[in-house]
């Protein structure tokens, strides 16, 4: 993953990450059962990212355009309590998070693939695009993962975030020192 220092810059300021869903969280696939149920494959350690990242006393939230009773489910799971669904137009749903939450849009980063995430991306302080998203997006992008979405992607963008503000070493530790894993979720 190519960075620069303004990338550094900026995710240093970041206290909430939000995070589309098909073709970021997942590999944007949708995949139907034979009663006609939606599913959708979550990578595990994305999800560690998450919790590592609350860990940190990062925020996180969801912005994305489908509604899905899986998503209800994993992100509740992952602790993420702030979860707006069915808003192609993300735009709504954004002004309502961050004065909810009484952030600036320079402390936001927000991981993107597709040109519905464009309107966000260019408020955000920290846009971030997966490998595999369109031109469009990674254009806008200060940061692009070398993972396409659901493979790993959120993982390592989070990483990057954790170590410009100097808490990723903390939270390795950690695991190394064998502390409680209470309360990780996958």
């Amino acid at each position: 993953m190519e960075f620069t220092a303004e990338a550094i810059r900026r995710a240093e300021r970041v206290r909430l990450i939000i995070f589309d869903v098909d073709g970021v969280l997942t590999d944007g696939g949708i995949y139907i059962g034979p009663d006609g149920e939606l599913f959708k494959p979550f990578f595990c350690r994305d999800g560690l990212g998450i919790t590592l990242a609350h860990r940190a006393g990062l925020k996180t939230a969801i912005i994305t355009g489908r509604e899905s009773e899986h998503l209800r489910y994993r992100a509740k799971e992952l602790h993420i309590t702030e979860v707006y669904q069915g808003n192609l137009d993300k735009r709504a749903a954004y002004a309502d998070l961050k004065a909810k939450l009484g952030l600036a849009d320079e402390e936001i980063a927000y991981f993107g693939d597709d040109l519905v995430d464009l309107p966000i991306m260019g408020q955000v302080g920290f846009p971030a695009a997966v490998a595999d998203a369109v031109q469009e997006v990674k254009r806008a992008a200060v940061l692009q993962s070398d993972y396409p979405g659901g493979h790993g992607a959120v993982r390592q963008l989070i990483e990057f975030i954790l170590k410009a503000q100097g808490k990723w070493e903390d939270l390795v530790a950690g695991f190394q020192a064998k502390k409680s894993m209470e309360g990780l979720a996958q």
